[in-house]
């Protein structure tokens, strides 16, 4: 019996990986109530971005660092 080609299933798809520097806010860019909703896996709607703009009011930028892994 001949083996069979089959795609390597062995190590995710560098198409698949996010790069580091799209998981991480970066320093000193402004952190939007747009981000902190998307960040934390949630839809963009009115009452999301409400309950955004008060974690952003409360806990400033570093509110998206701590949504993010």
């Amino acid at each position: 019996m001949m083996p069979t080609s089959e795609p390597e299933a062995s190590g995710p798809s560098e198409e698949r990986v996010t790069p580091d520097a799209l998981l991480h806010a970066r320093t000193g860019t402004d952190v939007s109530p747009e981000d902190i909703v998307l960040a934390s896996g949630k839809d963009l709607n009115p009452r999301n971005l409400e309950w955004a703009r008060r974690k952003l009011d409360a806990e400033g930028p570093s509110a998206l660092e701590k949504l993010l892994p």
